[in-house]
């Protein structure tokens, strides 16, 4: 152990010493050479407080999210290789899920779709096959099961000693029964950390606190929105059909996710571990400083598990519950976890609300993104800064926590909506949106059109391909029409979601120019489309940056990037006050308007002149739309000419009207995101997060027009340059399925002879090519016209062929009409 008395000041302070703290220990100090580091923890080392000691260890590292199936990997991959005094830290007897129900079946072959599509090897097994890995199940009761060989049990206790050794090997020193009370900042960065063992300053503060986490984020004045919920796992008595088993496991682990629950073997006895009862918060004041996670145990909210555990075990019933443990751990409003820098305050870094499964994966990507700059990995999905401000509230994170303990297990559709809580952000012309039947999607908080009902007079008979079962959900025929509107004649779009940021100050071009890999230099008016990249060359932000002033610029990019991008800004903007940011989001509404008939109908309200020569392609004006004031850029989404029109809020609810009223002689229709994203596909237009993303570089994006060598330098061009010329090994490709009936929903396999090239970064139907898309980065011999490959949707082989792009209009003339 260290001394006593804490040193004066360290580079790097970690609170808590869990799993996530002592891996991140690990991989700074001994794999990074990281010497200056710090461990802090409010109990004793290894029977930590939180819950590391009492989890009951279970990997299971197939999820639908690629990062978090990687975070697992690379858990799995660290425990592997630890033991300690002669044990090993983890036991990789597998895993199987199993299947009550004929829904769970056909989930567990999409499961199996992900593994294929993240390179983890998997398989379906019959009951037979389950019973002779599991011989005490009754086969009777399941339909199948989904296996992993790979997955297998953690001892978190171990693992902490063995990883804490490593990393005092390294350097690192450890501090335990030390209390954080507080965190000294100033100039808008971490100072020091304050103990009940005194102060230490600090240039940088991992937060690892698991449950604590909320509340050494308000001593920073950072946010950090996690629920801590209760959960049960208890553990039987010995069974005489286990005499003799070795004093750990050798079955695999079992998930019953239709019963919510799960099962490991102890040796001769079995543990149970239930999600089976309404959810049980623990308000964050309720967590004194140096309390245990663990919680009085609730036999009545665990019988109906018992229950539902003796029918999958029959043996169960002869046994006693000899162990019986109430353990907390924490949920935030999208249930993904929370990692990396804050923007909220320089040098703060959170590693929160992961579970073993994810810890040493977590702990080696935010040490390889405090030591490098940029982690390996995309990690956006996991981004501490993701999160808008309503979703700060107290009575948000309850509510929001609450229903993903209960949908923890559940089957999951892609689109599935969130039920409550609804209508927090609504445009200005929500009303008009109601009255036309819109069917409303949640993004950000905002309610946003997906279809209008109103629509659905002028479907054509046959217009459309039918779907049925999986396909079919939260999807209508209408979008079809409304996309076939936006191609032939105009259709009106509420882009009011989108995140608008205003750069401005004396240094605004200087540095923008510095962050875009595009040119930012042009005569004010003109609109760019441009990449931010990384250090490694990997697309951090995809946006368009308009200059309206010499040192006055508008960027606009999509609502689910928005804050992640702002606090890339943020992050890479200059200190010295030559740089002011704000985020105008909420005071712009946006409507787009395009289709061949677009400029007719904005002109007929405006008497300004809309003209291709006075107001051409990538630029943008103040314009007038009947009285009310505008700002108008020529650019589309879509595909079609016409314009993004922004107004401020107050005006928006009469631009709408203005608009609509005018539009009704062109054959207006009003169109929501489910045509958005076909028309963008048709298009070949990347959505980031999906298409693109910080793992891959702008030339395999396909993106490599929107670079500018000749600008000087730019951040990420050395490693683009790197890129550019070691050549392309993966590129982002269109296909086509060949089924013109045929659709796919995102994150399948894609196939060539049985073997796994790539996965399905985004797809819907393209009602004027009459063909499913599907887009996929695949290696560069394949990336060829023409190529006949398969996608793996429900375990089923879908032809599909590879596709110039885009599929509609490659000559960029309707755009520029």
């Amino acid at each position: 152990m260290s001394a006593e008395h804490l040193p004066a000041a360290a580079d790097t302070v970690i609170i808590g010493a869990g799993i996530v703290g002592t891996s991140a220990a690990y991989f700074l100090a001994a794999v990074h050479g990281r010497r200056d580091v710090v461990v802090l923890e409010q109990g004793p080392l290894f029977e930590v407080r939180g819950s590391t000691s009492h989890a009951p260890g279970l990997v299971f590292q197939t999820n639908p999210s690629r990062t978090v199936c990687r975070l697992a990997g690379w858990s799995v991959e660290l425990y592997r290789s630890l033991e300690h005094e002669g044990d090993p830290c983890f036991y990789p007897v597998g895993s199987i899920e199993v299947a009550l129900s004929p829904e769970r079946h056909q989930e567990l072959k999409r499961r199996l779709g992900f593994a294929r599509a993240w390179g983890l090897a998997a398989d379906l097994l019959t009951p037979a096959e389950v019973q002779r890995l599991v011989p005490i199940l009754d086969a009777a009761r399941i339909q199948s099961g989904y296996y992993v060989p790979s997955d297998g049990v953690a001892k978190g206790v171990r693992l902490l000693r063995a990883l804490t050794a490593r990393a005092q090997a390294g350097g690192a020193q450890f501090y335990p029964e030390t209390l954080v009370t507080g965190i000294e900042k100033a100039g808008g960065r971490v100072r020091a950390v304050l103990t009940s063992r005194g102060r230490i300053a600090a240039n940088n503060m991992l937060l690892c606190a698991g449950i604590w986490g909320p509340i050494i984020g308000r001593m920073a004045g950072v946010p950090v929105p996690m629920l801590p919920l209760q959960q049960f796992y208890a553990r039987t008595s010995a069974l005489p059909e286990l005499a003799g088993a070795p004093s750990e496991t050798e079955h695999p682990i079992v998930r019953n996710q239709d019963r919510a629950m799960y099962f490991r073997q102890h040796g001769e006895s079995y543990g149970i571990g239930s999600y089976r009862h309404e959810p049980l918060p623990v308000m964050t004041e309720q967590l004194a400083p140096g309390q245990s996670a663990l919680r009085e145990f609730s036999d009545e909210h665990f019988r109906p598990a018992l229950a539902a555990a003796n029918e999958l075990f029959p043996c169960f019933r002869a046994a006693t519950l000899v162990e019986r443990l109430n353990g907390i751990f924490a949920f935030t409003p999208d249930g993904q976890s929370l990692l990396g820098p804050s923007m909220y305050l320089e040098g703060l870094w959170l590693a929160e609300a992961f579970w073993v499964t994810h810890a040493g994966g977590a702990g080696r990507a935010i040490a390889e993104w405090m030591v490098n700059g940029a982690p390996s990995i995309d990690l956006h999905e996991l981004d501490c800064n993701r999160f808008h401000s309503h979703t700060f509230s107290a009575s948000y994170v309850r509510r929001r926590g609450i229903q993903q303990y209960r949908e923890v297990y559940d089957i999951i559709h892609p689109s599935q909506q969130i039920e409550d809580p609804r209508g927090l952000r609504v445009s200005p012309f929500h009303r008009r949106q109601e009255e036309l039947g819109a069917v409303f999607f949640e993004s950000c908080g905002w309610e946003r059109p997906h279809w209008y009902g109103a629509n659905e007079s002028i479907v054509a008979p046959d217009d459309t391909p039918p779907r049925d079962g999986w396909t079919a959900r939260n999807w209508s025929p209408i979008i079809g029409t409304e996309h076939r509107a936006a191609r032939e004649r105009v259709a009106m779009f509420d882009l009011t979601p989108f995140t608008k940021l205003e750069v401005s100050g004396s240094g605004a071009l200087r540095f923008l120019e510095g962050l875009a890999a595009n040119r930012i230099d042009h005569p004010c008016g003109r609109i760019t489309y441009t990449s931010l990249l990384n250090q490694h060359g990997g697309i951090e932000c995809d946006l368009t940056i308009t200059r309206q002033e010499d040192c006055r610029f508008l960027i606009v990019t999509g609502a689910l990037a928005g804050m992640h991008d702002l606090a890339w800004i943020r992050r890479a903007a200059p200190r010295d006050g030559s740089v002011h940011i704000s985020n105008l989001t909420s005071a712009w509404c946006a409507i787009g308007v395009w289709g061949p008939r677009a400029r007719d109908l904005v002109q007929s309200v405006s008497e300004d002149d809309l003209s291709d020569a006075a107001f051409p392609y990538l630029t943008a004006r103040e314009i007038s739309i009947g009285y009310a004031p505008a700002l108008a850029l020529r650019i589309s989404y879509v595909g079609e000419l016409g314009w993004e029109i922004y107004a401020p809020t107050e005006y928006g609810l009469y631009v709408w009207d203005t608009l609509w009223r005018a539009g009704q002689r062109f054959g207006i229709a009003a169109a929501g995101g489910g045509a958005f994203d076909s028309l963008r596909l048709e298009k070949g237009y990347r959505l980031w997060g999906a298409d693109i993303d910080p793992q891959h570089n702008p030339y395999e994006a396909g993106l490599g027009f929107a670079v500018r060598w000749n600008k000087g330098e730019f951040r990420g061009r050395a490693a683009l340059e790197r890129a550019r010329q070691e050549g392309i090994r993966r590129k982002l490709c269109c296909l086509t399925l060949d089924d013109p009936c045929a659709v796919v929903m995102g994150k399948e396999p894609i196939l060539r002879d049985g073997a796994t090239l790539g996965y399905v970064t985004s797809a819907a139907y393209g009602y004027t090519i009459q063909r499913g898309i599907a887009y996929g980065y695949l290696p560069a011999e394949f990336a060829v016209e023409g190529t006949q490959l398969q996608v793996l949707f429900f375990n089923q082989r879908i032809p599909a062929t590879v596709r110039s792009e885009p599929l509609f209009d490659p000559q960029n003339l309707r755009l520029r009409s």
